[in-house]
């Protein structure tokens, strides 16, 4: 079916490939996108469970390659055999499945290894890279990824890796029956299931230029700030200092800031500040704490 929105729902994955490699991508995804954009040279990497190779099949594709570590092809070292107007790629969503158990042998080079998120990063921008140079001018990748959530931390796969080309499409995949939407979490902050996984679409515009985009990724001192406000510098240092505070000491954490720094009456708007705002409360002379 062709594509005509940016939702992908599919209550089943269909027949195609081996149902029981976990983390198969339904051939609803590849079907409809081969029938969208019906391209000439249809490539996939990360072939998996072979949902592409029977899509194709079915589509009448008799050139199309298939590309994974289970028939022996390496993303990080072998180069992709020929050109293409459409890559589909369906990486591994960090370490969260272990596609050397799916495949019953190890590999040192296999994306789904236990390694640093960095380098899981680093490997997949280097898969995409060679991804888009196999393209023709024109040509799409579109690659199919999910979120990940480790010890409460969330990874988000898409912002972190590098686009090479032009995004074209953004679209939203509904996951059904998915492990983290069954799992009961016992934590103290609400946690939302992650029930849903991302297509983005990119096109080689361009014959010799290459539109790159990445996310960097930096911590800074609020207190270098210019556009702050006062009471949330206050506030921020009743949080790391305790709870009731002299005026002293709001003045020790906060002189040499940058609001400080250009205000030559900074002691004077800090009182201020504190007498004013209601998040505030005054127990004695010169000593306050916070009201939230």
């Amino acid at each position: 079916m062709i594509l005509n929105n940016s939702i992908m729902d599919y209550q089943d994955r269909g027949n195609w490939g081996n149902a029981k490699w976990r983390g198969n991508c339904s051939g609803h995804v590849i079907y409809d996108l081969l029938d969208t954009f019906k391209p000439k040279n249809f490539i996939e990497v990360f072939s998996g469970g072979g949902t592409g190779q029977d899509v194709a099949k079915d589509l009448g594709y008799s050139n199309s390659i298939h590309l994974d570590l289970a028939n022996g092809w390496n993303a990080l070292k072998d180069d992709i055999p020929a050109s293409s107007d459409f890559v589909f790629s369906h990486p591994p969503y960090f370490d969260i499945i272990d596609y050397n158990q799916q495949r019953s042998s190890y590999d040192q080079d296999d994306l789904s290894n236990k390694m640093p998120y960095n380098k899981f990063i680093n490997e997949l921008d280097l898969i995409n890279e060679k991804i888009y140079n196999c393209l023709v001018n024109g040509g799409r990748h579109a690659i199919l990824l999910g979120d990940v959530r480790k010890k409460g931390k969330y990874y988000s796969l898409i912002k972190d890796m590098t686009w090479f080309g032009d995004l074209e499409e953004h679209i939203i995949k509904i996951q059904h029956n998915c492990y983290s939407a069954k799992k009961n979490y016992i934590t103290k902050n609400p946690l939302i299931a992650i029930a849903h996984e991302h297509l983005l679409i990119f096109r080689k515009n361009g014959i010799w230029t290459l539109n790159i985009k990445y996310t960097k990724d930096f911590e800074m001192s609020i207190r270098q700030l210019d556009k702050i406000t006062w009471r949330d510098l206050i506030r921020s240092v009743f949080e790391e200092k305790g709870k009731e505070l002299y005026l002293q000491q709001v003045y020790k954490v906060l002189d040499g800031c940058k609001k400080s720094a250009n205000n030559q009456h900074w002691k004077e708007k800090i009182r201020q500040t504190i007498n004013t705002s209601q998040e505030f409360i005054r127990i004695e002379k010169g000593k306050y704490k916070l009201a939230i």
